[in-house]
């Protein structure tokens, strides 16, 4: 009886290595096998030279003053005029909201639904007492060992000098596009694009235009920072995640500190106890939606056993869960997340207060919404708390996570081929931006939004963003420049 058992239990494990084996081996490379893009000439100094001069604009935006800076500004838009005349002369240039700028290069088809680029001119200041940590001085625009030092190098008028200057190398070739192509450049995107970018799409919607696709910055060209993949790697982001920041607040007997109430019934512990519980009862994970077609497309490309585990989630998708909830960076593409980032109590050591608030955002997953976080935190407050002893209210300026772009539409496979010509060796894959960007505000004109930006990125650059020493390289900006001329000259080109 023994050995019929173990006989059967090898047979069965035989069974199961077979079919990972198989199931491994069938997970063939989704890549596409294109020739690398024809070279293009670009002016990789005089490039560098103009992010430069971009850079020492300190084009700091403000939640509260829409004219903060709007010299700043001003000098940007005048400076884009004086580099790129010829794109100038071919396009239309609108002020939206004050500070934001929209072009337009007219296509001689009416009929071919517009693309619109998009990047922004603001920047997010220098944090406090940082300043000497930088190598180059964070607004001097210095271009120095081969990169363009200064806040804004990467995120984002790397992106946004890189698309004038395709401009001006298209207008200067005679280039004339068969499709409208629109520039949009916020003004506000760090502090909710609620000026810029969400009055453009307003405008463009009141004209009766729906763009083909929307790109705008977003995910990179990562090195060495997913673990068992050799080569570069592009993720193209089709969806983001929303935005949510509920306040809890509790109120209690104020009082003498020699006379504590019961326990668990001061202003601070019963806000304390709620905060932990929601800490502790986290959203739900799973490798899914975004995540699990990221995970299915780069299988095939990685080595060992991260192929193995990712070519069979059906087994061992526990185990890979286990491991990506463990990284912050991970967990946050498989759950909406759980961030306690403010709290307020108390004035003074031997006072009890008598009322405590307490900032919760979260950032919602696709197919996640904010009525069912919101219930979340009630369910979780009303368990450690008690029903109707506590106030909760949501803060203006949250968004629902957005749609996810298809990956099987003409234009995804139009920019994962053009990473493809211009970043020869590059692997493509979707995936999530966990952050906002501009392109939130375009979903009523577009079902094909796409973030990325095609900035070389190693794990020791990630810091970089919207951190200390942000720079890009002279070569990758020219990299970005040949990537979007690629882009635009077959979107709105004579094939198009």
């Amino acid at each position: 009886m023994l050995r019929r058992l173990t006989l059967t239990v090898l047979a069965v494990l035989v069974l199961l290595v077979a079919a990972v084996a198989a199931n491994t081996w069938r997970q063939g490379s989704r890549q596409l096998d294109v020739p690398p893009a024809p070279p293009l000439a670009v002016d990789e100094a005089a490039a560098a030279a103009h992010l430069a001069e971009a850079i020492r604009l300190r084009t700091v935006s403000s939640l509260d003053d829409a004219q903060q800076n709007a010299d700043q500004f001003e000098q940007l838009h005048g400076l884009l005029q004086a580099r790129y005349p010829k794109a100038h002369a071919v396009m239309q240039r609108e002020l939206v909201g004050g500070l934001s700028l929209l072009y337009t290069w007219k296509g001689s088809d009416a009929s071919l639904p517009p693309i619109l680029l998009m990047a922004h001119q603001d920047v997010v200041p220098i944090a406090p007492g940082t300043e000497g940590d930088w190598a180059e001085q964070p607004f001097a625009g210095a271009v120095k060992d081969g990169f363009v030092w200064g806040r804004g190098s990467w995120d984002d008028k790397g992106n946004l000098i890189a698309q004038m200057e395709t401009m001006e190398l298209l207008a200067a070739s005679g280039f004339t596009p068969k499709r409208t192509i629109h520039l949009a450049f916020g003004a506000d995107e760090e502090v909710s694009g609620e000026r810029g970018a969400k009055q453009i799409a307003a405008l463009l919607k009141s004209r009766g235009e729906r763009m083909d696709f929307v790109i705008d910055e977003g995910l990179l060209i990562t090195e060495g920072v997913m673990p068992g993949l050799a080569k570069p790697a592009a993720l193209i982001g089709i969806a983001e995640k929303g935005y949510l920041s509920a306040v809890l607040r509790v109120s209690a007997t104020p009082g003498h500190s020699s006379m504590p109430p019961p326990k668990g019934q001061g202003a601070i512990a019963m806000m304390s106890a709620a905060l932990a519980r929601l800490e502790d009862k986290q959203l739900p994970a799973g490798i899914r939606g975004v995540a699990r077609e990221m995970f299915e497309t780069i299988a095939p490309e990685m080595g060992g056993f991260q192929r193995v585990a990712l070519s069979n989630l059906w087994l061992f998708g526990p185990l890979v869960q286990k491991q990506l909830e463990a990284k912050a960076s991970t967990n946050a593409m498989l759950r909406t997340t759980t961030a306690l980032t403010m709290a307020h109590a108390g004035n003074k050591d031997n006072v009890l207060p008598g009322r405590a608030e307490a900032t919760v955002n979260f950032r919602l997953l696709p197919g996640d919404s904010a009525s069912a976080v919101m219930g979340h935190v009630h369910d979780e407050a009303d368990a450690a708390i008690g029903p109707g002893r506590y106030e909760l209210v949501a803060l203006p300026g949250g968004s629902e996570p957005s749609k996810v772009s298809p990956t099987q539409s003409a234009s995804y496979q139009l920019i994962n081929r053009t990473v493809r010509e211009v970043f020869p060796g590059t692997l493509v894959a979707p995936g999530l931006m966990i952050g906002a960007t501009d392109s939130r505000h375009f979903e009523a004109i577009s079902d094909h939004i796409y973030r990325f930006s095609p900035v070389r990125a190693k794990p020791e650059d990630l810091a970089r963003f919207h951190g200390t020493n942000e720079r890009i390289s002279a070569a990758n900006l020219a990299e970005l420049i040949r990537f979007y001329h690629r882009l635009v000259s077959q979107a709105a080109g004579a094939g198009a």
